[in-house]
């Protein structure tokens, strides 16, 4: 149980930036502190707009697989061209899950 209370002190947008990260963490300005004091993990939610990005890469990434195997033994250069564009693609999805 929390009890005992710490004040600090800080400018007006010191204290502005830390409610909007507080925010878009999802997490209150007093559990936002704590967890950066401790140095435990702060996780940005993501926005609608994210999410739906993420989920169109992982839909082309998905496509250009299928489109690689398709000319996998018709055309082994651009199979291997389209690979190597769907490995970039997971690199950049991999990027929103930090």
């Amino acid at each position: 149980m929390k009890s005992k209370t710490v004040r600090f002190r800080c400018s007006t947008f010191e204290r502005n930036l830390l409610r909007v990260k507080a925010k878009r963490s999802g997490l209150s300005l007093s559990e936002y502190c704590r967890r950066a004091a401790f140095e435990d993990r702060i996780i940005e939610r993501l926005s609608e707009e994210q999410i739906t990005m993420y989920k169109m890469l992982t839909k082309y990434r998905n496509n250009f697989i299928r489109i690689g195997n398709m000319f996998k033994k018709n055309n082994p250069q651009l199979a291997t061209e389209v690979r190597q564009l769907a490995w970039e693609i997971r690199d950049h999805i991999q990027n929103f899950r930090k």
